[in-house]
């Protein structure tokens, strides 16, 4: 009986992995065993990025949503505890789109925080 030696799936995975470190620096996109190490640390960096990107974004809606209130005369621990005394349930990616787009609508926001902070 012939040897089998699973020659056409080791290939496919093999070639797998290597159209996935396509990019990668020296032998880690061209030797397999180093392809093999170059991706699983590729994938750690991936997920520790995915939980990262939302830290990220939450500081940079929050750092617009600021310099739009200072822009109107107040800062942003006011404006929002005035949104929330108002009921405004905006969260801060909506809030610093309409900062960043809509300033007349974002002025608005602050009237309200602001007539509520003075209640």
């Amino acid at each position: 009986m012939a040897r089998t030696t699973c020659a056409v799936a080791s290939r496919k995975r093999r070639k797998r992995a290597l159209k996935q470190a396509r990019g990668f620096y020296g032998a880690r996109s061209k030797n397999i065993r180093t392809v093999y190490d170059a991706l699983e640390k590729a994938g750690q960096h991936a997920y520790t990025g995915r939980k990262q990107k939302k830290r990220l974004y939450r500081r940079l809606w929050t750092v617009r949503i600021n310099a739009a209130c200072r822009m109107n005369g107040m800062n942003y621990s006011t404006f929002m505890n005035g949104m929330k005394k108002a009921g405004i349930e905006l969260n801060r990616k909506v809030l610093a789109d309409l900062a960043v787009c809509d300033a007349e609508a974002f002025k608005g926001l602050i009237e309200k925080a602001k007539e509520q902070l003075v209640k």
